[in-house]
């Protein structure tokens, strides 16, 4: 969780606004890459990892009604929990739409189908407009005091303005950082869960 300073150390000059964004590209492609030599069968054991500290979660065994994500080949795989979780509890799913990110529910793998940003989604016109109990937030990067970094296009930090969701964020171990850079639109989790690490 040490190598931030070493990825931002060449940054120069520049606004403030254009340096916050430079610093987070460099972060993007730093996670990607350490993302490619991940094997499928450490993703699966990382993931079983996160979810079993999820499941002994007082605010995950009173949810009734879950956000989670349908994993990218480069996250932490969500599929056999959602699946899993899906006969006892209200698992919903992100739907992008335009600039909005739309939530519907989840009804079983073979409802899903594919976006154009190849993401696979929930085929329903439902929307889900109700109480969210709890969201499982994926993300490039996370650090210490709870920050997150997405892919740049501020989805579900418009979503959770004005909300009060409790909020955590799931990742790898290389995925959590010492500190990533922040503005003023960014929201911060209520916790960071990894395989070796928990934050709270």
């Amino acid at each position: 969780m040490n190598k931030l300073g070493s990825i931002l150390s060449s940054l120069t000059g520049g606004k403030k606004k254009t340096v916050v964004v430079s610093e987070k590209q460099k972060i993007r492609n730093y996670i990607r890459q350490r993302k490619e030599v991940v094997s499928e069968t450490d993703k699966s054991l990382d993931a079983q990892r996160v979810f079993d500290k999820i499941e002994l979660l007082p605010e995950f065994e009173e949810a009734q009604t879950i956000l989670l994500y349908w994993s990218m080949p480069d996250e932490l795989p969500t599929h056999n929990f959602i699946v899993k979780w899906s006969k006892r509890k209200q698992i919903l799913l992100p739907v992008v739409k335009d600039d909005d990110m739309l939530i519907k529910p989840f009804s079983g793998k073979e409802d899903l189908k594919r976006s154009t940003y190849g993401i696979w989604e929930p085929d329903s016109q439902k929307e889900y407009m109700s109480k969210i109990d709890l969201v499982i937030a994926p993300g490039i990067a996370f650090d210490k005091n709870k920050s997150r970094l997405g892919r740049g296009k501020g989805y579900y930090d418009r979503f959770f303005i004005n909300k009060r969701i409790v909020k955590i964020g799931v990742g790898f171990d290389f995925q959590l950082l010492e500190s990533i850079p922040v503005n003023q639109f960014d929201i911060k989790m209520d916790k960071i869960i990894t395989p070796s690490f928990s934050i709270e």
